[in-house]
């Protein structure tokens, strides 16, 4: 059986994080953030991030276009609406036609893990992502680190 993978690298060490990684053989790591430069995220800032993961031989890529937009997450934080936050994911989603951007990756027969800065995926992006590829893959088992 395939699986997806998602992590989230808050309230993670480098260590922790690179751990989790191996332990499920990742191949490669999607990120799914919008912002992924900023100095807060640490050793998750894009340039050391991709820097490191391919010290430890894991492939990087960014792909944005399966973040949220601001919009959507400035919203979620005005006014903690989960419900609200999914159906507008989901639709931004659909309307990029996001999942074709994730087809190269099962193609090329990657063990892929997405990205984001949520530690935990209950009310994470990542996760509504994750949960759509069985649809179009019902082969796939998601399993968060």
């Amino acid at each position: 059986m395939n699986k997806i993978y998602t992590i989230g690298h808050n309230k993670k060490s480098l260590r922790k994080f690179i751990e989790l990684l191996h332990q499920a053989q990742v191949t490669k790591v999607i990120d799914v953030r919008l912002n992924n430069s900023s100095q807060l995220v640490g050793f998750a800032k894009k340039d050391d991030l991709s820097f490191i993961l391919n010290l430890v031989g894991i492939e990087y890529e960014h792909l944005p276009q399966l973040a949220p937009t601001k919009k959507i997450r400035e919203k979620f934080k005005q006014d903690n609406n989960w419900d609200e936050y999914k159906e507008a994911y989901l639709q931004l989603l659909d309307e990029r036609g996001a999942l074709n951007f994730l087809e190269q990756s099962f193609k090329d027969s990657e063990t892929i893990c997405l990205l984001c800065a949520e530690d935990k995926p209950d009310q994470c992006h990542r996760r509504l992502l994750a949960e759509c590829v069985p649809s179009y893959h019902p082969d796939i088992e998601i399993c968060h680190l």
